[in-house]
């Protein structure tokens, strides 16, 4: 099992990765600007699905061949940054029906779509996949026991934690949200500006895909 030190070192490192935004904490902001609360909670654990997804193929070897092929990395890069302009683009143009969606129920289709989506997000986070096949080695000790275990430990800390600060961003993003909301114009206004918000994230990875 994981030593204590190693543990509490990657609990620091974690700490400072997840804090900085990154294409899940963006998606997510941008999906409570556009959708609200509910749908940015629903993103956060669609996104955290999609990543221990990765953490899991990371512990079964499959983040290390990403890690150690530029072409693949760079492919799943792409793909994600597609996506999440794809997805930015759609709420741009739905953002004036936002006034009408404001306080109606989400209906259960809604929110699995959200999950989808979200979770596609966090499987093609080249963040989440460089951070596990090249930080978690360094806090396993293959003396101290299997090294897949020790890898999924760890994992699973960093989950918990990215699940707090992504849920905390979550929140902010919502309580900005529900002020706008205040005005129809306001709240139009701000569903595009999420959806500015989430392709430009997709523009960003895709020109980090091709300057690495």
């Amino acid at each position: 099992m994981v030593s204590t030190p190693d543990l509490l070192a990657f609990i620091a490192a974690s700490v400072l990765i997840v804090i900085i935004p990154g294409p899940g904490v963006l998606f997510t902001v941008g999906r409570a600007l556009a959708l609200g609360r509910r749908a940015a909670f629903i993103s956060v654990v669609g996104h955290q699905t999609g990543v221990m997804l990765c953490l899991l193929l990371v512990a079964f070897g499959l983040g290390t061949l990403l890690a150690a092929s530029a072409i693949a990395l760079t492919l799943v890069k792409f793909a994600g940054a597609l996506y999440l302009i794809h997805l930015g683009i759609q709420a741009i143009r739905e953002r004036k029906s936002l006034g009408e969606a404001l306080g109606a129920r989400v209906e259960p289709t809604r929110g699995s779509r959200v999950f989808r989506q979200s979770f596609v997000v966090g499987v093609t986070n080249p963040k989440a996949i460089v951070f596990f096949s090249a930080v978690l080695p360094h806090f396993a000790d293959p003396a101290r026991g299997s090294l897949q275990l020790q890898f999924l430990v760890l994992g699973m800390v960093f989950l918990v934690i990215a699940l707090i600060s992504d849920s905390a961003y979550a929140l902010a993003a919502a309580a900005a949200r529900n002020w706008f909301a205040k005005s129809p114009k306001r709240l139009e206004a701000v569903g595009g500006a999420g959806g500015v918000l989430i392709v430009g994230l997709g523009a960003s990875v895709a020109l980090t895909a091709t300057s690495e």
